[in-house]
């Protein structure tokens, strides 16, 4: 299903943004309808991928670049993206203090870097270097700027009146999760400035692939969660082109869909959201949000499924008018009485027993198309043959640079390097 989106709207020229979980499965695909349609588009859209991986195939960028932080709060969102995504029990504890504590943290460095030297050092690599420095240098550093003094006014205060082990409470859990992300490939992927994360610019349209890898869930998954969140801020403007951003395997990341799916239609922003069962989300995310973000989407496809899953869709397709027929025999006369009686339409055992390929569901549609059935039980067309040997021929993804491990270590002393410079200069100049 997810691999006909694909195609289908890249060969009508949309922008598109693909989370990729079991790298390179649909992010080939991707890259060979780019390779096949990009001709068709008003401006031919650029072809990027980012994967932890093999980073010879995987280009640079990073998702805390000064530029596109306006104001503080975007700080704010970024630190709890990142945050939640490596804490993913955090997320049912939001306004906790020893949840908060942490995000304030961490805003605080990010935005303290974004200020200095108009943001050069801005980057995910650099704020976990900060972090690590010793309290006397940190806290002599963030006083400095103005911004993030409500921020770090608790930290200081605990630390001046030598209340050791609530400051080692609220910082420590940000520096635990975040070391786990200190890695010479993920600070190489990270630093880089290959291109921006605004797909949909008119002028400079992209395709953007991320992949995952499902022995490592943990850890890409939250610096991927980082990516999708300033991603899915900077693509919901008006006057952009039209963009599809498609997630295989939604609940393996953490980002909230429900504001883009809500308001992004009229900013045409198509957005896919492919999960195994609901009850997926709401143990990854919350019930609530689960509840949102199903009831939010205008088109629901359900392949077979049982529990939760298969009783949601039922209830959303809803009761049709039945026609029922009981027959009553005894020695004298038969007798049969006809009734009509409010049924499920597609009830949930049904669902439970589909075939593969077969889905029930319900489209969305607009004022000016109207469409009378909604819903619909019906099975999915693919020439398998065709669609083998469209893929034995595809082309691997190129070749991007070539990459020795010296340079990738070199990468990551330099990013070590550089705090220490920061924090030597500063303290000398103070």
């Amino acid at each position: 299903m997810v691999r006909h989106i694909i195609t289908q709207h890249i060969s009508k020229g949309f922008a598109m943004f693909v989370y990729d979980f079991k790298y390179d499965d649909l992010s080939k695909i991707a890259y060979n309808a780019w390779l096949k349609y990009r001709h068709l588009y008003p401006v031919p859209p650029r072809f990027f991928v980012i994967n932890f991986d093999d980073l010879s195939r995987s280009h640079r960028c990073n998702p805390l670049v000064a530029s596109e932080m306006l104001d503080i709060t975007d700080a704010t969102e970024s630190a709890r993206t990142i945050l939640l995504g490596l804490n993913r029990q955090w997320q049912k504890r939001q306004g906790d203090f020893f949840v908060e504590s942490p995000i304030n943290f961490v805003t605080a460095i990010i935005w303290y870097l974004k200020k200095y030297k108009d943001g050069q050092f801005c980057s995910l690599p650099h704020v976990i270097e900060l972090m690590q420095a010793d309290y006397d240098s940190l806290f002599t550093l963030l006083r400095t700027e103005k911004e993030i003094e409500v921020l770090i006014n608790p930290f200081v205060n605990a630390y001046l009146n030598d209340v050791m082990e609530q400051l080692e409470g609220q910082i420590a859990s940000a520096k635990v999760a975040m070391a786990r992300l200190s890695s010479p490939q993920l600070y190489y992927v990270l630093s880089g400035n290959d291109f921006n994360l605004d797909i949909n610019n008119p002028a400079d349209p992209k395709i953007v692939c991320m992949g995952n890898n499902p022995q490592k869930i943990e850890i890409y998954g939250a610096v991927l969660s980082l990516y999708v969140n300033r991603l899915v801020k900077l693509i919901n403007m008006k006057e952009k082109v039209k963009s599809s951003i498609i997630f295989d395997e939604y609940a393996t990341i953490y980002a909230p869909l429900d504001t883009v799916v809500a308001t992004g239609r009229s900013n045409l922003i198509a957005t896919t959201i492919a999960v195994q069962s609901i009850e997926q989300v709401r143990r990854d995310y919350s019930r609530e949000q689960a509840e949102v973000l199903i009831n939010i989407c205008g088109n629901i496809i359900a392949a077979q499924s049982s529990g939760d899953s298969a009783k949601l869709v039922s209830d959303k397709i809803g009761k049709t008018m039945q026609d029922r027929e009981s027959y009553s025999i005894n020695s004298g006369d038969t007798s049969i009485s006809r009734s009509k009686q409010l049924e499920m339409a597609v009830p949930p055992s049904k669902i439970a027993g589909l075939s593969s390929g077969e889905v029930v569901g319900l489209v969305g549609d607009e004022p000016t198309n109207k469409i009378e059935l909604k819903a619909f039980h019906c099975e999915i067309i693919n020439d398998h043959q065709a669609l083998k040997r469209e893929q034995d021929d595809y082309k691997d993804i190129e070749v991007i640079r070539k990459l020795d491990n010296g340079m990738v270590q070199r990468n990551y002393l330099q990013i070590k390097r550089d705090i220490q410079d920061i924090i030597q200069s500063e303290m000398e100049r103070l």
